[in-house]
């Protein structure tokens, strides 16, 4: 099966019925408010901190929620019109507006606490049309980006790179717009739950203190490299803001029967419960 960005653009891939289609998946809305909830958790804020945060290509607001229910505020953006209309069906508390990333950004210096983006990043390294050049696209959206943050705020990027050379291109465009950091990869060495996450910090310096990668989840006990090459340790980073112990846990099979419901009362179609969601009945006798 080909990957989406090689079929077609992302307002195609996810216009119509097919936007619809993607917020109603319980499964998929689980699994995105799970890798939500591990870049809200690299962001790093401090505990009980209302921050101000940007989703990069936030589609129909499940991101979103994340954040909301982590007590942030939240401006999000993408360029798929259908995935907006269904964030504004659902009724998402953030700030939504039309635009590609790859056009950068016009927002004031500063203006944001952090950013968070799940499965956008590879996108821009996707040529559909003739006059989109990757690397100009990339070095046009980190730079805007850059500068909309607040000096030591983190960017975290959930991504599915195609290979080695695409991760380079990217993290060779942060550096060159002034951003630091690197990748974490969860679970390295398993093939379903393996995770790229792309930290970036706006300033190294934060009260003086230098910021520090974060440690991957599912780590090599040994501190040994793990396929992808990228060098992991055994013990946790010494970074106490980070409470992988008090993260929420994903979305629920109660959760999804609750949200399933919500969809139903709206007349929205959704997927019929499978036997692992639908809720017992009393046998009739």
């Amino acid at each position: 099966m080909s990957r989406p960005e090689h079929q077609a653009p992302p307002e195609i891939v996810y216009g119509g019925e097919e936007a619809a289609k993607y917020t109603g998946n319980s499964r998929i809305a689980a699994i995105q408010a799970e890798m939500a909830g591990r870049a809200v958790e690299l962001l790093n804020l401090p505990e009980g901190y209302p921050g101000f945060i940007l989703d990069v290509g936030c589609g129909s607001g499940l991101s979103g929620e994340v954040l909301e229910e982590e007590g942030h505020v939240w401006v999000g953006f993408d360029i798929a019109p259908a995935m907006l209309e269904v964030a504004l069906e659902q009724e998402a508390t953030g700030d939504l507006f039309l635009q590609d990333a790859g056009q950068g950004m016009a927002f004031r210096p500063g203006t944001f606490d952090g950013c968070i983006s799940i499965s956008v990043l590879q996108w821009l390294c996707n040529a559909d049309k003739a006059s989109h050049h990757p690397k100009a696209r990339l070095m046009r959206f980190f730079s805007t980006l850059y500068s909309s943050l607040r000096r030591g705020a983190r960017a975290i990027f959930q991504f599915y790179p195609e290979n080695d050379d695409q991760v380079q291109l990217i993290m060779g465009c942060a550096v060159r717009c002034g951003f630091e950091g690197g990748l974490v990869v969860d679970y390295p060495n398993s093939k379903k739950a393996k995770k790229f996450y792309l930290c970036l910090f706006a300033g190294q310096e934060v009260n003086g203190v230098k910021q520090q990668l974060p440690a991957a989840l599912g780590e090599d006990e040994e501190g040994e490299p793990g396929e992808n090459g990228v060098q992991y340790t055994s013990k946790k980073r010494n970074d106490s803001r980070i409470r992988s112990s008090k993260r929420k846990p994903g979305k629920d099979k109660n959760w999804v029967l609750k949200k399933k419901e919500q969809l139903r009362a709206k007349g929205d179609k959704t997927a019929n419960d499978s036997k692992f969601t639908a809720r017992k009945r009393r046998p009739k006798f």
